[in-house]
């Protein structure tokens, strides 16, 4: 991987689920866990816990902007001694709700995610500045870049799943999107970040795990893409609204949702061939994670759009990657332009 001399921002944090989890979740009890091939097949470190087979959007933003991956904060040993360059707190199968995915067993929500971040600004970062100076840890992370991913498990873990969660009973579609955007906003206020990029919930209607086990026309279950887009279409809303009474910052849209339907209907537009079927084998005919250790399928990872039934190639998270780095698809700045604000 090469570092620029001079990096782009001072440090790349990282909240979210599975599709930004570098290997927090090896660390809790947990069955949501990726610490194993073909898991990382095509990673220059191997089976980290990323659910991929590569690098995820997080690692590529970092490559982007010069700096190193950010470590997952569990594994980080203590005291910090290293410059800090970023952390990751991305937690596989949690959400932005405490009870989401809390049938896997342990993992950091939201909630948890950020006060890991407050302890990292409170307890972590003063021993790195001259006398734990006030001002330069606030200038450091006034230009600190923030990504965020987080909000399908909410859906996926407990919206979608009546059986074990009656939260679908309780909120019609649109009052628990409203839900999940107050419980958003109120834990983004209290963050002390300047530079945040917040991602839109994938169209999950179109992951194999739906496709494969709900009825359907077309290639996707347009009536779970429906539900999940009102969560989206009040992202932009909250976030021009933090970006207006946050004194200081600037929150951007990641607007990956369009793009990720786009390369699921169009896959040769993306330079993909395949757009519907988990390319590791994995467990129940393509409906869930990769079967440990079975590496004879998928040489051809770079051509397809899903790694497992739930997430995506690195060849995906490139596209993203850099489309948010250098294009319109985060607004209203990419976040070469977000550098600089």
């Amino acid at each position: 991987m090469m570092i620029h001399s001079l990096p782009l921002a001072p440090a790349l944090y990282v909240f979210g689920d599975s599709l930004l989890d570098s290997g927090n979740n090896n660390l809790l009890p947990t069955l949501a866990r990726a610490d194993y091939l073909p898991y990382g097949v095509d990673f220059a470190e191997g089976s980290t816990g990323r659910f991929t087979n590569g690098r995820t959007v997080a690692d590529y933003i970092a490559e982007f902007l010069g700096l190193p991956y950010s470590p997952p904060y569990l594994s980080i040993e203590r005291p910090l001694t290293s410059q800090l360059t970023g952390l990751n707190y991305a937690s596989a199968s949690c959400g932005i709700l405490p009870e989401s995915g809390s049938v896997y067993g342990k993992c950091l929500n939201l909630n948890d995610q950020i006060d890991l971040f407050e302890r990292t600004v409170k307890s972590e970062l003063p021993k790195h500045f001259v006398n734990g100076s006030n001002e330069l840890i606030s200038e450091y992370l006034s230009k600190s870049i923030f990504i965020f991913a987080i909000g399908s498990n909410d859906y996926m873990n407990n919206y979608l799943e009546p059986d074990i969660y009656s939260t679908s009973e309780h909120y019609p579609p649109q009052p628990f999107a409203q839900l999940l955007m107050d419980t958003l906003a109120q834990r983004l206020y209290s963050l002390g970040a300047r530079k945040v990029v917040m991602f839109e919930i994938d169209p999950i209607g179109c992951i194999p795990a739906f496709t494969r086990t709900q009825k359907h026309n077309g290639q996707c279950v347009n009536e779970i893409n429906q539900i999940v887009s009102f969560f989206n279409q009040r992202l932009p809303a909250l976030l021009s609204n933090l970006t207006s009474t946050l004194q200081g910052s600037t929150f951007v849209l990641g607007e990956a949702s369009l793009l990720s339907y786009d390369a699921i209907r169009n896959p040769s537009k993306y330079g993909l061939a395949d757009s519907s079927s988990p390319c590791c084998t994995t467990w129940e005919n393509g409906t869930s994670g990769c079967i440990p250790f079975l590496l004879t399928s998928c040489p051809d990872a770079y051509k397809h759009f899903f790694w497992d039934a739930f997430h995506f190639t690195e060849a995906v998270s490139s596209i993203i990657a850099a489309r948010c780095f250098n294009t319109s698809t985060c607004s209203p700045f990419n976040i070469k332009e977000l550098v600089q604000v």
